[in-house]
């Protein structure tokens, strides 16, 4: 920690990014890691390539978020968050490689370890928790902003403190938070209080596609571009649709297959589909995630792929014969 406390301190310009199709965690820590370097006067860009989920939108400077990536701007170091590889950030993974200075912060166990210096711990709650570890080695003074994304992004990574990754620092931490002004129940009307028609109609659709394997133990949803465009929503509004097929009953992992839009694909025939994977805790997901190019936890984990949805909807049927 003390090599990236180093490098932070001595850095003109950070360039932060967090995943493709960004949770709680990616955005907070996202906007975390903005704040603390401004606490410092260290100039930096938050970036992320995906639009940012309507439920998050309330979080402060959200607004700074990125979609592209400035080729002639002089970064000197990168800020990777929550993710287990390089590519995890998008399309603009080729260039960010070339800054002089790759940081790699994560708590996926299928982290490969990229970049210079590395902050990863499997058994952190969320990215955010080393965000805030590392806010807190720096002696910087946490402020509102600051506050409300640590608590934001680790109680949706925890699931309100639901997923097994729930561990003492969460509610410690988030303690803390609330101590410092930030009130659960205005964060908890944002993430939970209210959908719009389209995504409720979005939901049908997506409840009325589960197919559930012969053995009963894996469930499959399906969301194509043709269903949001029928809805009038977006990919971002299929945040938390995976966990209704994941809480039918005797499923142990559930499947939700995304269509990717304006996705390129290397195979004539197939489109790029982003599959994501969660499990009740009996089945490592991350691990059949990795199989795929992808990873995450052994809980929650997800790749994408090109092929046609019948190819994928097999080969994942297929996973439940070892279930």
């Amino acid at each position: 920690m003390k090599q990236i406390i180093h490098r932070l301190k001595n850095s003109r310009r950070v360039f932060l990014a967090s995943h493709v199709n960004p949770d709680g965690d990616a955005i907070g820590s996202l906007v975390a890691m903005g704040a603390a370097l401004d606490a410092i006067n260290i100039q930096n860009t938050l970036y992320n390539e995906s639009p940012i989920p309507a439920v998050y939108r309330f979080l402060p400077a959200v607004e700074r978020i990125q979609q592209r990536f400035d080729k002639k701007m002089p970064y000197d170091t990168a800020v990777i968050l929550d993710c287990g590889n390089i590519e995890r950030i998008g399309t603009a993974h080729p260039l960010v490689s070339k800054i002089p200075v790759v940081i790699n912060i994560d708590h996926h166990i299928t982290n490969t370890r990229f970049g210079h210096h590395q902050l990863i711990d499997q058994n952190a709650c969320a990215t955010s928790e080393l965000i805030y570890r590392l806010m807190k080695a720096m002696s910087i003074s946490f402020n509102m902003d600051m506050a409300m994304s640590i608590y934001t992004a680790i109680v949706t990574d925890t699931g309100s403190f639901r997923f097994s990754n729930t561990n003492p620092h969460a509610f410690a931490i988030c303690n803390e938070m609330v101590h410092l002004g930030v009130k659960p129940y205005h964060v908890a009307q944002h993430l939970y209080g209210t959908y719009s028609l389209g995504r409720i109609k979005l939901l049908n659709l997506a409840l009325d596609s589960i197919e559930i394997s012969h053995n009963g133990k894996l469930s499959i949803m399906t969301l194509t571009q043709d269903m949001l465009n029928e809805t009038g929503t977006h990919p971002e509004d299929a945040d938390g649709l995976i966990h209704y097929a994941r809480r039918i009953k005797d499923v142990k992992v559930a499947a939700l297959i995304q269509e990717q839009h304006n996705g390129h694909t290397r195979q004539k025939g197939s489109k790029p589909y982003h599959v994501s994977l969660r499990s009740d805790g009996s089945v490592d997901v991350a691990t059949i995630a990795f199989e795929f190019g992808g990873g995450g936890h052994p809980s929650a984990a997800g790749f994408t792929i090109d092929a046609n949805i019948a190819e994928i909807k097999e080969t994942i049927t297929n996973l439940s014969e070892t279930i």
